[in-house]
Parts: C-alpha cells; structure tokens; sequence
C-alpha cells in the first residue's frame, strides 16, 4: 500500500469555531481514514453539526486546519472545499425547490476525482427508485424523506472523496431511515468516505468504523463502536438523553 493510501484522508486538527462570542468548537481533533464511516456523536449543542459546516467553509474556523490528503483547506470558500472533494448533505437538505429531481441532481455534478468511484445518476435511482418514479416532479412538492434521498444523491453527484452527512434520519419514517441506513453503507462498500452526524445510535454503530462523542465542543471519545457501547459511564454521561 502506497504511502498516499496509509496517511488520513481528512485531517481535523485543533478546530475551533465561534458564533459571535460564543465559542462553540474549543479544539476538535479527529481523521478519517480512506473508505472509512467515522460517526460524530453527541446531544444537541456539542457541536456536531458546527463542525460540519467549519469544515465545509460554512463557518469560519477561527482556530486549527482541515486537511484533505495533505492538503490545507481550512477558510476556503465552500464551493473550493466541495471541488477538492469534500461533499455536504446538511441537515436543512436545501434542495432547489422550484427546480425538478432531474434538474437538482445535474445542479450537484462534479468532475471525476482519480482513485475514487464516478457516480450517474441511474446509480441514484438504483438507490433511491421512489427518485425514478418522480424524477419530473419539482423538489417542493417532495415528502421529507425522498428530499433526504435527494439531497445525498445531488451530493454523491459531484464524485466526493468524502462526504459530510448531517442528520441524515431526522424527522423521517422508520422505514426510509432503514434506506438511507442501506444507502451509506452502499456508498462506503463503493469506497466513498463518510463522515456521519447522526442522533439515532443504533444506525450510527452499525455503520461506522470508528465513532467520536463529542462534549461541550471537544471530543471526549474517540473509538470503536464495540468500545463505546461498553463504556456505560461515558454512554450515561455524553449520550443519554
């Protein structure tokens, strides 16, 4: 194995963030290996979801680095960060409302990065068939759930090297949480990295490789899935709502 494929795909080094005067990340550290599901855990305000978006440009970091294969992208525009390859699928979905499934999916096309898969958009309905059934349908008028599958489509669309999932199954019926859940295990088997924010433990386990719980926006554990669901100290004092 090549020394490119040992070293970390995405590197978050000391990452700090602040709304206003608020300082919400205090020195977030933790990589992501190549084909590799790495879950942040945590309640709400841990500051998951913030370091998403200070990743993805969307917040200013004010303090450490982002690294993608070596390369420093911390500050850079989102659409910069997106390019190199780092894909988002926020928790708002954001999809064009008034623009139909066919036309939001060509909005997220990407060129082809070397040594990672190339996704169509008969791939996204080889997912998603509810997406084939409406794919002249306008974005709006989508339920929730097929907005989800959406807005992961639109995102693998632009060939990412890894992709930032936010809340993936908020608000979404038990069975399309069960596709989505398929659906990120698909697209690491196809060797996409993944970065999962994710409230529901039981999905976040099964698919990760490595987990970091967040607390107070520092990490307080970074592991394994079987080693977090031992710790029942650090599960009743992080996790438990």
């Amino acid at each position: 194995m090549s020394q490119a494929n040992t070293a970390p795909l995405l590197q978050v080094i000391d990452l700090h963030a602040h709304y206003g005067k608020s300082h919400i990340l205090q020195g977030i550290s933790f990589d992501v290996g190549h084909s590799e599901v790495v879950s942040l855990l945590g309640r709400n305000g841990s500051g998951r979801s913030t370091t998403a978006k200070a990743i993805m440009g969307l917040v200013p970091p004010t303090g450490g680095k982002v690294l993608l294969e070596g390369v420093d992208l911390t500050g850079e525009r989102p659409y910069t960060i997106c390019r190199a390859g780092i894909g988002f699928v926020p928790e708002e979905r954001e999809i064009f409302a008034n623009l139909t499934v066919d036309e939001n999916l060509q909005m997220g096309m990407q060129p082809k990065h070397p040594n990672t898969p190339e996704w169509h958009v008969e791939q996204m309905f080889d997912f998603f068939p509810r997406l084939k059934e409406r794919r002249n349908t306008r974005a709006g008028n989508l339920s929730g759930g097929e907005q989800q599958m959406l807005t992961m489509c639109r995102s693998l669309l632009g060939n990412p090297k890894v992709m930032l999932i936010d809340e993936p199954t908020e608000g979404l019926a038990p069975k399309i949480v069960a596709v989505v859940g398929e659906a990120i295990e698909e697209i690491h088997r196809r060797g996409v990295s993944v970065v999962l924010i994710e409230q529901k433990l039981s999905i976040a386990l099964k698919v990760s490789s490595k987990v970091c719980v967040l607390g107070h926006g520092d990490v307080v554990f970074t592991g394994t899935p079987e080693a977090l669901s031992a710790d029942t100290k650090l599960l009743k004092e992080w996790l438990a709502v």
